[in-house]
C-alpha cells in the first residue's frame, strides 16, 4: 500500500449501523440479543457467587471457571447493550474513544478467555497426567499468579491497539456496518497506511489465541495418552467426564471464531449481514452458553443452584 500524506479533518464520531441490510428486522433480531444477554448475566452471576460461597468449590478448576465468568460478563456487557441501543432507538453514534475503548475491553477480554481456557487445559492434564502432585502445582498462590499472568497479557498485546488505531486519521466514510467497533473494521476506513495494524493484528492472534489453541490440543494429546493406559473401563470413563464441560466451553469458544475467520476469507458471495451475524454469534454464545454447560455437568454447581432455588423458593 503507498504511504498515503493527509493534512485534513478527521472524524471524532461513527456512526455503527447495526446490521446492514436487515434494518427492517432490526427489533425482532433485537430478540435474541436481550435474551442472550439475559442468560449470560444470570448465568455468569449466579455462577461466581456459587462459587465464592461454595467453600467445597474453592479448587482450581472452579476458581478458573470463575474467572472465565468475569470474563464473559466484561465481554458481553462491552458488545450487547450498544447492539441494543442500535436496534431499539438507532443510537448508533458513537465517539473514536468511545470505539477505542470497546476495541480494547473486546479484544483483550477475548484473549484472556483464551488464556483462561488454557489455564483450565493445564488444570486437567495435572489432574490426570499427575494427580499426586496436583494441590502442590495448583496452589492458590499459583493460582493467583496464572491469573495475573492472563490479565497482564492481555492488557499488554492489546494496548498497543489503541495508539495504532488513534494514530490514524479517518477521512473516508464515518458508518461502520457493524454492531461494535472492531480494529480491523476501523482500520480500513482510515485513509493512511495500515500496514502496521494488518501485521501487528496478525502477530497478536498468531502468539496468543493461535498459540493456546495449540497448547490446549498437546494438552488433550497427552490427556488421552494417560486415559487410555488406565487399567479398567469405569476409571478412563471418570476421567474423560472430568474433561466433558471444558471441552464443550472451548468448542463454544473456537469453533465460532474459525467458522468466522473462514467466511471472511474465502466466502467472498456471502453477504455483509452474515458475516456480522456470525461476528456477533462470537460475542453472544459463550457468555450464554458456558455458565449453561457447567451447571448442568457440574454435580456441585447443580446441587447448589437447586438448593438455593428451592430455598427462595419456600421463602415465598
Amino acid at each position: 500500500m503507498a504511504p498515503f500524506n493527509y493534512t485534513g479533518t478527521s472524524h471524532s464520531v461513527f456512526i455503527l449501523l447495526g446490521i446492514p441490510g436487515l434494518e427492517e428486522q432490526h427489533l425482532w433480531i433485537s430478540l435474541p440479543f436481550f435474551i442472550s444477554y439475559l442468560v449470560a448475566l444470570f448465568g455468569n452471576i449466579t455462577l461466581i457467587l456459587v462459587i465464592i460461597a461454595e467453600r467445597s468449590l474453592h479448587e482450581p478448576m472452579y476458581l478458573f471457571l470463575c474467572m472465565l465468568a468475569a470474563a464473559d460478563l466484561i465481554l458481553s456487557t462491552t458488545t450487547v447493550p450498544k447492539a441494543l441501543a442500535i436496534f431499539w432507538f438507532r443510537a448508533g453514534a458513537i465517539s473514536l474513544d468511545g470505539c477505542v475503548t470497546q476495541i480494547f475491553f473486546i479484544h483483550a477480554t477475548f484473549i484472556a478467555e483464551s488464556g483462561i481456557l488454557l489455564a483450565m487445559a493445564f488444570d486437567r492434564y495435572v489432574a490426570i497426567c499427575d494427580p499426586l502432585h496436583y494441590s502442590t502445582v495448583l496452589s492458590h498462590v499459583v493460582i493467583v499468579r496464572i491469573g495475573l499472568a492472563v490479565v497482564l497479557r492481555s492488557f499488554c498485546v492489546i494496548l498497543p491497539d489503541v495508539f495504532l488505531v488513534k494514530r490514524l486519521p479517518f477521512c473516508r466514510s464515518n458508518v461502520l456496518p457493524h454492531t461494535y467497533c472492531e480494529h480491523m473494521a476501523v482500520a480500513r476506513f482510515a485513509c493512511a497506511d495500515i500496514r502496521v495494524n494488518v501485521w501487528y493484528g496478525l502477530s497478536v492472534l498468531l502468539s496468543t489465541v493461535v498459540l493456546d489453541a495449540l497448547l490446549i490440543l498437546i494438552s488433550y494429546g497427552l490427556i488421552l495418552h494417560t486415559v487410555f493406559r488406565l487399567p479398567s473401563r469405569g476409571a478412563r470413563q471418570k476421567a474423560l467426564g472430568t474433561c466433558g464441560s471444558h471441552l464443550g466451553v472451548i468448542s463454544m469458544f473456537y469453533l465460532p471464531g474459525i467458522f468466522t475467520i473462514i467466511t471472511q476469507r474465502f466466502g467472498q458471495h456471502v453477504p455483509l449481514h452474515t458475516h456480522i451475524l456470525l461476528a456477533n454469534v462470537c460475542m453472544l454464545a459463550p457468555p450464554m452458553l458456558n455458565p449453561i454447560i457447567y451447571g448442568i455437568k457440574t454435580r456441585q454447581i447443580r446441587e447448589r443452584v437447586l438448593s438455593s432455588l428451592s430455598s427462595q423458593w419456600k421463602l415465598c
